[in-house]
């Protein structure tokens, strides 16, 4: 059976496809639509003579067809990628695109402060960012790379510093303060209204404190959870209650009187901000050049 454009193109597809088990998820990666995406794939399934995935309205995985047909082109095409980002050496203007799933703390306060200057630097390269705590297999899911902090970053990964260690605090309005009055020590937080943290594996984080060797874990009154900080944050400017930060987060409103910080002789500083990404294939040019960006920039220190 002879190779045309269109199943080049449509194999492309499937292995989108079969990276993310969704037809909305790859045609995101793709470029197109999820229907264009579909009627891809069943005009391969018909050329091919078999059935790729097994789709219901809940999931799509893979038929024994379509694991066997992973398994025989994905080198290929993945050896086809590093050919063409190797040429990279040869532009006048490097290119490319470059998918980072990274923590939202990690997009807001590293990734979108240095973006202006890096594309004034590198119009040709395109970062797509998709910003989530839950934690991925950001290889499986067809992202070139990472970003977490530190004590996250999976052990099997290449993993790069992009920021020094971050100090974590206890912020409330002064409104707030005013109302319910400023905890001295960390067990009269007990007592206050507290906004908590879900983690990306949906525990809830206990609030980390340590003064002069002694190290607290306090499991604080919850009013109201929250799986990214910035949506605490909103709600604490308005009075809602004592939150735990990343003190990049709050320090702009901390700085200009809208948030106080209390029990800051008890603060711990954490992992910052890592980048990650497998060892297995080349380093694609645009991640390369993004992350020597940041480590010049510096938007969080390093």
């Amino acid at each position: 059976m002879q190779t045309s454009r269109a199943d080049i193109a449509d194999l492309i597809y499937f292995l989108a496809i079969a990276r993310h088990r969704s037809f909305t998820r790859a045609a995101v990666e793709s470029g197109v639509s999820a229907s264009a995406l579909s009627h891809a794939l069943k005009g391969l399934e018909t050329r091919l003579g078999v059935r790729l995935f097994n789709r219901t309205t809940k999931s799509v995985t893979l038929t024994a067809a379509g694991e066997v047909l992973v398994q025989a082109i994905l080198k290929p095409f993945e050896a086809i990628d590093d050919a063409l980002e190797s040429l990279n050496q040869f532009r006048d203007s490097p290119g490319g695109r470059i998918r980072i799933n990274a923590a939202v703390e990690a997009a807001n306060l590293l990734l979108a402060p240095v973006m202006p200057a890096f594309m004034d630097r590198y119009p040709h390269v395109e970062i797509d960012i998709v910003a989530s705590n839950r934690m991925v297999d950001v290889t499986e899911a067809g992202f070139d790379a990472g970003i977490r902090y530190g004590g996250t970053v999976p052990e099997d990964m290449i993993a790069r510093r992009l920021s020094a260690d971050i100090r974590w605090v206890i912020a409330a309005s002064p409104d707030y303060l005013a109302r319910y009055g400023t905890p001295a020590h960390p067990e009269d937080l007990l007592h206050h209204r507290c906004v908590s943290n879900r983690l990306g594996d949906d525990r809830i984080y206990r609030w980390e404190l340590e003064r002069d060797g002694e190290t607290l874990q306090i499991t604080v009154p919850t009013s109201v959870t929250v799986n990214q900080a910035e949506t605490g944050l909103v709600a604490v400017l308005g009075g809602a209650g004592l939150m735990y930060f990343p003190e990049p987060l709050v320090a702009p409103y901390v700085n200009d009187g809208r948030l106080t910080l209390v029990l800051t002789d008890w603060s711990v500083r954490e992992d910052g901000f890592y980048i990650y990404y497998s060892g297995r294939r080349q380093l694609p040019t645009g991640l390369r050049l993004l992350i020597e960006f940041i480590q010049e920039v510096r938007p969080l220190g390093l």
